[in-house]
């Protein structure tokens, strides 16, 4: 898929800077791969339009400002062919934070924040309850995230 794209070694090595620190600047980000400044913007502009990169985010420790429950929610479906319209429900809560379409025991695994156990009772029972194709979730509550990393993708 990759030579699809038309990206090369170089595309590889700035995504794979910038995953690590997306705040370097350009012409930092040049100079250690050898390249300008300007080289670099537009290697960015066409990974951009090639919706390889979906733009920057900050890695935020949620439980300092208030959010205290992770929590992951196997989710089982009565119908395989229903996840279209229960994943275009999930996504209208805004403490779902992500979902996957998985094989296994569950059709879908979702993450949630919430600011408590409170909050994410409310949303199990108040909001999941009501999707039209859920059969049944499980839940699973993180007690501690013991690292966060991304992939290498220079090889």
């Amino acid at each position: 898929m990759v030579n699809n794209l038309n990206i090369d070694k170089l595309d590889l090595q700035i995504i794979s800077e910038m995953m690590q620190n997306a705040e370097i600047s350009y012409a930092d980000l040049g100079k250690k791969l050898f390249v300008s400044g300007g080289t670099i913007h537009v290697r960015m502009k066409k990974l951009q339009e090639l919706g390889i990169v979906k733009g920057t985010k900050l890695h935020v420790d949620l439980k300092m400002i208030g959010y205290d429950v992770i929590a992951f929610i196997g989710i089982y479906l009565e119908k395989s062919s229903m996840y279209d319209t229960v994943a275009r429900e999930l996504r209208k809560i805004p403490e779902m934070v992500r979902l996957n379409y998985t094989t296994g025991s569950y059709s879908m695994f979702a993450e949630i924040i919430c600011k408590d156990i409170t909050q994410l009772r409310r949303i199990l029972h108040d909001e999941l309850q009501k999707i039209k194709g859920i059969e049944r979730t499980e839940t699973l509550i993180s007690l501690e995230e013991s690292f966060y990393r991304t992939i290498n993708v220079v090889e």
